[in-house]
């Protein structure tokens, strides 16, 4: 660090994220309290491929990230000889667009000499909440459902987890976006369904739920993504119109029943009293809705990150790198991408 002994309430750190189509950089003061969060979006560019292209969004990072973490210095009202120490995403994520910010994060960590912090963009989802709530500690349940994953993860401390179960194929965020592009409806789809769901009727359409079994805490959505599209097809074939609002609003309400079910099971299992939703599919406002209300009949504390902090963004990666930091996990400057890395028990 700059300063030895420097209280730990007043550490600066600088984070960045870029795991997959958006660039971002932050500033945190004593890792709660955010200067600056500034998000670079690639979804425009995206949207006419109907998905993230991998080689575009590399590219679009390399543009990006420095431009990014000079307005973060610059809305923070510091400068890069007042950074602590560098926080930043080296997985899960694609290859190429975490390379772009581990390759920036570790020449800034080696010019300054300050640490550098290696994180795992799951665990950044999770502490996104402390960042939306002051008053949340340790220990809760978090159920982080996100495009490319769906987790229970027992938080027991800051740096203590246990891995309840996760998806065995298709993660949540992921079915939703498939069932929208076989809907015909824009990409990001996950919100598009959202919104289209508001006109159905949940109750229309009698879709399957995997995993049902007590004590399972896995998920799997790649089957009910399957009878989502045999029913388009069936239907299609009988020359029967299919009312898209009811698609939407029972192909939702399936997911988040099985989100739910699982999360409270979870929560009595381990005697927890607070559940926490994390991730990007955290902004979906069918999904916070029915959590609040179930944990208020069950008398659970629910906590949600804010809007800004569902979607990827390097305050929370910022925020998670800071309590790595309290329990001495820094990295070398040998830290690679790593686009498989798993959320593991710790």
């Amino acid at each position: 660090m700059n300063e030895e002994n420097k209280d730990k309430d007043k550490i600066i750190t600088l984070a960045i994220e870029s795991s997959c189509d958006e660039t971002s950089a932050a500033v945190l003061v004593g890792g709660r309290t955010v200067l600056s969060n500034i998000i670079a979006t690639q979804i425009p560019i995206h949207r006419k491929f109907g998905g993230v292209v991998p080689e575009i969004a590399s590219r679009k990072h390399i543009v990006n990230v420095m431009p990014v973490i000079d307005e973060a210095l610059a809305k923070a009202g510091i400068t890069l000889k007042d950074i602590d120490q560098v926080a930043v995403t080296y997985g899960p994520g694609l290859v190429g667009a975490l390379l772009v910010g581990v390759s920036a994060a570790k020449a800034l960590a080696f010019t300054l000499g300050v640490p550098l912090i290696g994180v795992n963009h799951l665990e950044g989802h999770i502490f996104a909440n402390f960042l939306s709530a002051p008053e949340l500690k340790p220990p809760f349940m978090a159920l982080v459902v996100s495009g490319g994953h769906t987790s229970l993860v027992h938080v027991k401390d800051y740096n203590s987890f246990s891995l309840m179960g996760q998806t065995r194929d298709d993660a949540a965020g992921e079915a939703f976006d498939k069932v929208a592009r076989v809907m015909g409806l824009p990409y990001p789809g996950g919100p598009q369904i959202d919104k289209l769901a508001q006109e159905g009727n949940p109750l229309a359409i009698d879709f399957p739920k995997a995993l049902q079994e007590k004590g399972n805490y896995e998920f799997s959505f790649s089957g009910l993504k399957s009878a989502v599209l045999n029913y388009l097809n069936s239907m299609k074939l009988k020359k029967i119109e299919v009312n898209k609002a009811d698609v939407a609003a029972s192909f939702q309400h399936t997911v988040i029943e099985v989100l739910l079910s699982k999360a409270l099971d979870a929560v009595r299992e381990r005697g927890c009293d607070t559940l926490v939703l994390a991730g990007g599919v955290a902004a979906n406002s069918s999904l916070e809705r029915r959590l609040r209300e179930v944990t208020a009949r069950n008398n659970i504390k629910f906590f949600f990150p804010d809007k800004i902090l569902c979607t990827d963004n390097a305050a929370m990666i910022g925020c998670r790198g800071y309590y790595q930091s309290l329990a001495g996990r820094y990295s070398d400057l040998y830290l690679n991408a790593v686009p498989g890395l798993a959320l593991t028990d710790l």
